[in-house]
């Protein structure tokens, strides 16, 4: 079993940045896969990007140039660095753990999952 928590949401101008985190707790995070996903308001929960148990990561298009994921040494926190965010980005962001190798975009990729972030950009 793997527990998450996410944190670092929080209101933000357009154009400006925020720093999500997702701890982990439970077994060896480093053996899980990582992902990010988000859901706004009236609309389906959609992929962000993830990354793997080695280190590979892949971005939704919506993600590329301006977000960055990463995990710290002992794997054990993850993060997701938003740069350049706009209002569209307005949305509850979930992290979420896969105990498969690669990097899955699919939600039923992921049995454990966090309470999610609120993550809002005022225009």
């Amino acid at each position: 079993q793997v527990q998450l928590v996410e944190s670092g949401g929080g209101l933000v101008q357009a154009g400006g940045s925020l720093r999500l985190s997702c701890a982990a707790s439970g077994r060896t995070f480093s053996s899980y896969a990582m992902g990010w996903f988000r859901q706004a308001p009236g609309k389906e929960r959609e992929f962000v990007g993830a990354i793997s148990r080695s280190g590979g990561i892949y971005y939704a298009d919506s993600a590329k140039g301006r977000f960055t994921i990463s995990r710290d040494s002992a794997k054990i926190t993850g993060y997701l660095q938003m740069n350049n965010l706009r209002s569209e980005d307005t949305a509850v962001y979930y992290c979420a753990a896969s105990p498969k190798s690669g990097v899955g975009t699919r939600e039923y990729e992921y049995p454990y999952w966090g309470q999610g972030t609120q993550v809002t950009v005022s225009s």
